[in-house]
């Protein structure tokens, strides 16, 4: 016998909490890698998938596993599969990520939700397998088969929102979807696992490290990323506001001219404006 929320509600709701935060900002990574090319494109899609695989997918899970006790048996985890369980969404939603920034047909979209919501079953039970505890671990295939539909069906969901909802509505809608899919898709699973406790009497705790402590790691690495992604989002935002005005400076050059020279005025960064020969004062019509 299991139990999922031995600590009461507080640790889902930080859990889907953090999932959200993780998935706002990989969506809006991604968008700005949509609107880049050449070395930035790639530098705003690396950070999506960081956002969304470790912080939306991977940091949800082991909070909510902060929640999770066996009676009987201590829990002990398992380091290098540990580690394992939060780079396999990272690379999975990386990947997903890639065919929808040369945009979102029904196909693209199909594929990176099947990809998405796999990446999401597959850190599950990776993070699963990295428990180590007194028994043997079985696994309700009913839900398990439950929990890869949810997955996938909300993973599809939530890319169709980021891609078809313009603006900050989209992106939040799209977030909590994902959000939801990551915790539905936790707790059902875990809902089907039970313990069947060994023939004889364990001496000790299992090999491994304990959840607690790996929890100051886990919130040094979520702490830093989450300076690194607003830093990156503050300076996107001016850069493309800076984008914006030379833009809107360059359209405005033919009409304007530099005080005392007579000169067509270039912006800083513009692209200069060729004089016409025939342009002067005497021969400019009205």
């Amino acid at each position: 016998m299991t139990e999922l929320l031995p600590q009461g509600w507080p640790t889902p709701t930080i859990a889907f909490a953090i999932s959200v935060i993780g998935a706002f900002l990989g969506f809006s990574f991604a968008a700005r890698a949509r609107r880049t090319t050449g070395f930035f494109r790639w530098q705003w899609h690396a950070l999506a998938a960081l956002a969304l695989g470790g912080m939306a997918v991977w940091a949800m899970h082991f909070v909510a596993m902060l929640g999770y006790s066996v009676p009987g048996t201590p829990l002990r985890y398992d380091v290098p599969l540990t580690v394992l369980s939060g780079a396999v969404p990272v690379l999975v939603t990386g990947v997903a990520l890639l065919p929808l920034q040369r945009g979102a047909t029904a196909v693209r979209v199909l594929g990176g939700g099947l990809l998405v919501g796999l990446g999401i079953v597959a850190m599950h039970h990776v993070g699963v397998a990295a428990m180590n505890l007194h028994g043997t671990l079985h696994h309700d295939p009913y839900l398990m088969a439950v929990s890869t539909v949810i997955a996938v069906v909300a993973g599809t969901a939530a890319l169709w929102c980021a891609r078809r909802t313009r603006g900050l509505p989209g992106t939040v809608l799209a977030s909590v979807v994902l959000a939801a899919a990551v915790t539905a898709t936790h707790y059902t699973s875990m809902a089907g696992m039970r313990i069947v406790p060994p023939d004889f009497t364990p001496v000790g705790a299992p090999d491994g490290a304990k959840a607690w402590d790996l929890l100051l790691p886990v919130i040094t690495g979520l702490f830093v990323l989450l300076l690194i992604c607003s830093l990156f989002l503050l300076l996107g935002d001016d850069e493309e506001n800076e984008r914006r005005d030379y833009s809107r400076a360059a359209e405005r050059a033919p009409d304007r001219a530099e005080p005392g020279t007579g000169e067509a005025y270039t912006p800083r960064h513009g692209v200069p404006v060729a004089p016409r020969p025939t342009d002067d004062v005497w021969t400019r019509r009205g």
